[in-house]
């Protein structure tokens, strides 16, 4: 039976990119701890990814959505530069942070749903916005995996078939981590198949901001406690 709403999908994302984080600032990645909280962190991208689709589609203003997730994305730079480089800002690929991945994403589903140009003109368009995402986090799979989330919205099999086809490439592009660590992605088609119920769950305020607000304050909070480790080492 069904019993996960989105809310409790969007917290369990949220759990799985602290528990992520931690390992990062604070744990060996080869390590078998270190492994086994970056798998579970690995749900994080795609659940983002497929909410992103899910706010768009159930939205009653779509612009404001986007201001909210652009204001958002400028806010957690500086927060992500620093947990990630050590610097408030930096021009690395990777450093601006998963909002402003998410960001292109909708603009992605933006541009494909309302635009009035030539196809031809949304796919390039779509592959520039890929190339701005890689300096963010979760470059180009949390611009498409929503954006194919979107566009195969009715049909089960292609929007799961275009998932688990783009997550070969996360998986081959694993970098420092195990590809079985990667291939965790994977877990996230029969997470929503089978627990996923469709409903929106409570929709106090609440709800609605504690991923906004709480991705820049654990990000600094992690830097923090990270420097006075160093400080006290």
């Amino acid at each position: 039976m069904k019993r996960l709403n989105r809310n409790h999908l969007k917290y369990l994302a949220i759990a799985a990119m602290l528990v992520d984080h931690v390992a990062w600032a604070f744990v060996p990645t080869h390590s078998p701890l270190g492994q086994a909280m970056h798998l579970f962190g690995r749900l994080t991208g795609p659940l983002m990814a497929f909410f992103l689709a899910e706010g768009y589609v159930h939205t009653r203003n779509v612009k404001k959505y986007v201001l909210r997730m652009g204001v958002f994305a400028l806010i957690s730079v500086v927060p992500f530069c620093l947990f990630e480089t050590g610097a408030p800002f930096s021009l690395r690929m990777g450093s601006f942070g998963v909002i402003y991945t998410l960001f292109l994403g909708l603009l992605a589903i933006w541009l494909c749903d309302k635009a009035k140009i030539p196809v031809w003109c949304k796919a390039l368009a779509v592959a520039g916005l890929c190339v701005l995402s890689l300096w963010g986090d979760w470059p180009i799979f949390d611009v498409l995996w929503p954006l194919f989330f979107f566009l195969f919205r009715d049909s089960e099999k292609k929007k799961w078939t275009a998932f688990c086809l783009l997550a070969l490439l996360a998986v081959k592009a694993a970098g420092n981590m195990s590809w079985w660590v990667m291939a965790g992605v994977y877990l996230v088609p029969p997470l929503v198949h089978f627990c996923y119920n469709g409903e929106s769950g409570s929709k106090a305020p609440f709800h609605k901001w504690f991923f906004y607000v709480f991705y820049p304050t654990h990000l600094l909070a992690l830097y923090a406690i990270e420097r006075l480790l160093v400080s006290r080492g």
